[in-house]
């Protein structure tokens, strides 16, 4: 089953790291993907950039409105994911227990339905 496993932690965290921590959240990072791929688990994970860079977009009455940043002031910004492909939740959430960030923020996992398969 897929779930997508979603990243969320203050993004003025990374900011307040030194050079060596940001260094070293990354190779765990990459280690982490490193390890689902050769599990046969990983399908995509990708950081996203700040949510400064965000553009919101939704319709209202007919118009459409298009915004800098974020729809909504949170504590937490989604800072990236993974779509992995294990045999339950509880695969997933091992997963999400290793995410490096689950310690400076919160991982949310979510099934991905498989809808018309």
């Amino acid at each position: 089953m897929k779930y997508a496993i979603l990243i969320y932690s203050d993004e003025t965290i990374w900011e307040k790291m030194t050079e060596g921590q940001r260094g070293e959240m990354l190779g765990r990072y990459m280690a982490l993907s490193e390890d689902l791929k050769r599990r046969g688990q990983h399908i995509v994970g990708e950081p996203l950039d700040a949510t400064s860079t965000a553009t919101t977009i939704r319709q209202r009455d007919g118009k459409t409105l298009v915004t800098d940043g974020p729809f909504a002031e949170t504590k937490e910004q989604l800072g990236g994911f993974y779509i992995v492909d294990v045999p339950d939740l509880d695969a997933a959430l091992a997963i999400a227990g290793r995410t490096p960030s689950v310690n400076v923020g919160s991982i949310e996992v979510r099934p991905i339905p498989a809808y018309g398969a």
